[in-house]
């Protein structure tokens, strides 16, 4: 999810079910990491969850190139993912950025996020957008 999850298509959709927990991160003024969700009725992804979403999506994005994957796992909730870069490095407001896309699977259910993440002065990759990505 992050989570990263973790872009392309940036516009706004209405969801329900397991994207509606995703939607809830999604935000056009957002420049930070990816923030943690209120637990849900719907067994959304709880912040463990996004924190290992992250450490998968820092992980891929500073070495994967376009199309390698990093799955991820969190054996306390039984859910699990991967973050994959969808293009190349690009250069915005002076960082470099990354598109990418987060799968969500818990409970038989996948769920699939579009994201854009940007590298700190710091050198931490940080979520600037992230919205669910639908199958065209």
């Amino acid at each position: 999810m992050i989570a990263i999850l973790m872009g392309p298509g940036l516009g706004g959709c209405s969801v329900g079910g397991k994207d509606a927990a995703f939607a809830q991160m999604e935000s056009n003024d957002f420049t930070g990491s990816i923030r943690a969700l209120a637990p849900s009725s719907d067994n959304g992804p709880t912040e463990a969850d996004l924190a290992m979403a992250r450490i998968a999506a820092s992980d891929v994005l500073t070495k994967g190139d376009k199309d390698s994957s990093q799955p991820w796992e969190n054996p306390a909730t039984g859910a699990r993912g991967s973050v994959t870069p969808i293009a190349a490095a690009y250069t915005s407001d002076g960082q470099s950025c990354r598109d990418f896309l987060a799968s969500y699977v818990k409970d038989r259910s996948e769920s699939w996020m579009q994201g854009a993440a940007c590298r700190s002065a710091q050198g931490h990759w940080e979520i600037r957008s992230l919205k669910p990505w639908r199958r065209s």
